[in-house]
């Protein structure tokens, strides 16, 4: 079953009401200056720290704005969700704040460590379902139980409530920054982030790019706008597994479309030594999507000199058993 509070694309004024309405869950995340990129790039480089979400991502955001909006009468269906990890996080929370029950649909190839944090985050209000190897496996699973129960689905990403969620994030940039950023990057999966950041420069600060980051492997949304329209991708490597999807959300690919200023495709071994690197030198934890806006930076080295850059860390889980793992891709 659907349910939509907001039928057509976010206004200024409606995220703005919506980072209001989610303020006593969701963290306004610090922007912290990074003075190792800023010396390395010759640049002032700023990170915007949702790894330090509740959740430790920005999913959250979304997913409680989409929850939160359910109508009473409309909540003992419960909800559904399919999600890598991040996603499912940000639902299992917002249920449990709310006494929601959730069913969570997530690949058998989630990380342990996300899927153990589901469990905590949504204590008794949530029911973890292991289905498929990829993501889109996992939906699809989602959307035949909610066609059976009734239940409310959650999307991860294609959905106006999700994505108006999303874009408090560069709402909070633009209200931490003193000036305007020359550059913003940014992740993309399935497209939520990057749509709500561009409904939010268009009005706000145009003269912003907008770069959007995607795994070498896993580029649809690349794909997508070469072709001008959605494609699916036939296959992708989800070592990136909060930013590997098959196939774009249509509503943020028709967002986005006329918005990115340039997409950026990160190569796993740079990936992973961005990770190493932000831990050596900041201490952070971040999970490979996390890390693609800072890995994005090497490409654009010579346009960036001097400019003042905003670099989204999408989100830090990460299982630090598999840090032998990042060293040894990192080497070779």
């Amino acid at each position: 079953m659907e349910f939509n509070k907001l039928k057509d694309v976010p206004s200024l004024h409606q995220i703005k009401l919506v980072a209001k309405q989610i303020e006593d869950l969701v963290l306004k995340s610090p922007l912290v200056y990074a003075p190792r990129l800023s010396e390395s790039f010759g640049a002032n480089i700023y990170l915007k720290r949702e790894d330090l979400q509740g959740v430790r991502s920005y999913k959250i955001r979304g997913a409680y704005h989409k929850i939160m909006n359910i109508p009473e009468d409309l909540r003992s269906q419960g909800v559904v969700a399919a999600s890598a990890g991040n996603h499912a996080q940000g639902v299992a929370l917002s249920c449990a704040k709310l006494n929601i029950q959730a069913y969570i649909f997530m690949p058998k190839t989630t990380p342990l460590q996300k899927v153990e944090a589901v469990r905590f985050h949504g204590k008794e209000k949530v029911r973890i379902k292991l289905v498929g190897n990829t993501f889109d496996e996992a939906y699809a699973a989602a959307q035949a139980f909610c066609e059976e129960t009734r239940a409310i689905f959650i999307p991860p990403f294609d959905d106006y409530d999700i994505i108006a969620g999303q874009a408090t994030v560069t709402l909070e940039i633009l209200d931490q920054l003193a000036l305007p950023a020359d550059y913003l990057f940014l992740a993309i999966g399935g497209g939520g982030l990057a749509a709500g950041a561009s409904l939010v420069l268009k009005d706000l600060s145009p003269s912003t790019q907008l770069i959007g980051v995607e795994p070498e492997l896993a580029p649809s949304m690349s794909a997508s706008l070469a072709a001008q329209e959605v494609v699916t991708l036939p296959e992708i490597d989800s070592f990136v597994d909060g930013a590997s999807v098959k196939r774009v959300g249509s509503k943020n690919f028709a967002i986005v479309e006329t918005e990115l200023n340039r997409m950026v495709l990160v190569n796993k071994k740079l990936l992973c030594q961005t990770m190493l690197d932000l831990y050596e030198f900041y201490g952070m934890i971040v999970e490979p999507a996390g890390a693609l806006s800072v890995a994005a930076l090497e490409q654009m080295r010579t346009e960036i000199k001097g400019k003042t850059i905003v670099c989204v860390i999408s989100g830090g889980n990460f299982d630090t058993k598999r840090f032998p793992e990042i060293k040894l891709i990192a080497q070779n």
